[in-house]
């Protein structure tokens, strides 16, 4: 068995040269909060040369390196220690820990988030007194611009956050909102705003204090840190915690720029001068060229080899942490990493090797992408499961108006996706389970959220691959909305064991098998509706 040494990197941010004139900082330097972007050799176990025949027992490195093989020339990573991840588990775990960090903040923090919810006034609490005791540590936050302002002049996020800035300076806070290229004109005039975040939201969730970050699917609101189950990865590392860092700044330099106002929205949104680009309202064309000047380099794997920030000794780093994004709205071409990177490891797990390896996937929303559908039956793995919320367990639940058909949606697609298992003769190798903690609307009721991939190899009793992040997996995902993810690859037997037990607990706790059998049963029927309203938004350019 061979051992190969792979270079990789994240890079310097650098502005596009067509937008200069309106430019006159780099993202790195505009808020203080990158470096030079940092590169590291690496190590991992290669597989041996074919035969023409049986192919022999591999072993766990040699299970994974066709693997990672592939994944160095889709996104970066960096190589850490398994123990600088930490797995959170329960909403009320990730609020104390994100609090914790906050409170102990020395330099910077910085917070990418769909929305924080118009009454978080203890998280605000807690920046506040963060601020106040660290006169040189800084704060930049971006959330989505449609979720942001939805309810305004009535209070909002954007009012919520304002007075940060009247507070503390648009030195020391920055506070951004990005709105999606895709929801111009007559659109935007006329989707109700309920539901026009089906045209393209920002919808990563990073969470770094000085050198530490939380990757999530959960965004910050009371129900997010009580009753909302997500997943929750601690990141003790510089380097991952830099590169995330690079990518909401440079997000950042192409959203909107929020400034507390006297009126009664409380908050006014600006377009910078020194953008990257033109406002997506303005010139939506202009915006997406700019903007793939910007991105397209900071998201692809480089090769040139600098020192890392770790200190971890290089022969201790047993986890490669790829780096993978999916901004299509924002790039074209579309050079996202999120969907070449899954394509790329489910389809390894096509190849007879993978007979008795093993996946469970789930997303709190049931609508993953065909082609991710087709590939993960493709796969040669047993023993897989998918988990998602059942109806009383999904957030739209008894919601007025058009959200309120959302659970009945994904209650058909989730039939459909049982029905397409049993027709490729996978009722054995593959089962759907719907996650339910009570009726949302009733007390003691808990609602489902979580999204991510494990994968387990052959010999193995927990998983070596995981991925951790925003992304719901879904079209729109793939189109639509801005995610960052993690893909995890760990030969840690410490770091296996505990995402597998953070696998079992979200499969086991709260979840039960559904079959063609319940979905046939009357009360989970889906009406005419519901099967109207998914056309329209289809027909009208958006997705679920």
């Amino acid at each position: 068995m061979l051992a190969r040494s792979v270079s990789r990197c994240s890079h310097r941010l650098r502005r596009p040269v067509s937008g200069a004139s309106r430019v006159n900082v780099t993202p790195s330097l505009r808020f203080g909060f990158g470096q030079q972007a940092q590169c590291r050799r690496f190590s991992m176990h290669a597989a041996g040369p074919s035969s023409s025949g049986p192919p022999p027992p591999m072993s766990s490195a040699g299970m994974l390196a066709p693997v990672v093989g592939e994944l160095d020339r889709i996104a970066p990573s960096f190589r850490i220690h398994g123990s600088q991840i930490q797995v959170l588990q329960t909403p009320a775990e990730f609020y104390e820990a994100l609090k914790d960090k906050i409170r102990g903040a020395e330099r910077r923090i910085f917070l990418s988030t769909l929305y924080i919810g118009k009454s978080e006034l203890e998280l605000i609490t807690t920046l506040q007194e963060a601020l106040r005791a660290k006169p040189e540590l800084r704060l930049s936050i971006l959330t989505d611009a449609l979720r942001g302002t939805r309810e305004a002049p009535d209070p909002s996020c954007a009012s919520l956050l304002a007075p940060l800035v009247a507070e503390f300076g648009p030195e020391r806070v920055e506070i951004r909102m990005y709105h999606t290229p895709n929801l111009t004109g007559l659109r935007k005039r006329h989707i109700p705003k309920r539901i026009n975040e089906g045209w393209g939201l920002q919808h990563m969730k990073l969470y770094g204090v000085d050198d530490e970050i939380i990757l999530s699917g959960a965004n910050l609101s009371s129900d997010y840190f009580t009753n909302r189950q997500d997943r929750y990865h601690l990141f003790s590392s510089k380097d991952v915690t830099e590169y995330f860092a690079n990518v909401q700044d440079a997000v950042s330099s192409l959203s909107f720029l929020i400034l507390p106002a006297d009126s009664q929205a409380g908050f006014r949104m600006v377009w910078p001068e020194d953008n990257a680009a033109p406002s997506p309202l303005e010139d939506p064309k202009q915006f997406i060229k700019e903007s793939t000047s910007l991105l397209a380099g900071l998201i692809s794997p480089k090769t040139a080899p600098l020192t890392s920030h770790d200190t971890t000794p290089l022969d201790k780093r047993d986890t490669s942490v790829y780096l993978v994004s999916q901004f299509s709205q924002l790039l074209s071409p579309d050079t996202s990493t999120e969907l070449p990177a899954i394509t790329h490891v489910l389809k390894t797990l096509s190849l007879p090797q993978y007979a008795k390896s093993s996946w469970t996937f789930t997303a709190g929303y049931f609508n993953p992408a065909p082609s991710l559908t087709e590939l993960l039956l493709s796969t040669q793995s047993h023993n897989n499961t998918v988990i998602t919320a059942a109806p009383q367990a999904n957030g739209f639940y008894g919601s007025p108006g058009v959200s309120g058909l959302l659970p009945g949606a994904y209650t058909l697609l989730a039939r459909r996706f049982v029905r397409e298992v049993h027709a490729r003769g996978l009722d054995t190798t593959t089962t759907l389970r719907e996650w339910r903690h009570g009726t949302v609307g009733e007390p003691g009721a808990w609602t489902y959220h979580a999204k991510g991939l494990w994968i387990t190899l052959p010999g193995q009793t927990d998983p070596s691959i995981s991925i951790i992040g925003s992304s719901n997996y879904t079209k729109r995902s793939y189109s639509l909305d801005l995610e960052a993810n993690a893909m995890i690859v760990t030969e840690n037997a410490d770091l296996q064991k505990r995402l597998g037990e953070e696998q079992r607990w979200l499969q086991e706790e709260h979840t039960s098998v559904v079959t063609r059998e319940d979905f046939a049963k009357v009360e989970r029927r889906v009406g005419i509706k519901v099967r109207v309203a998914m056309m329209i938004v289809q027909l009208l350019g958006g997705a679920l």
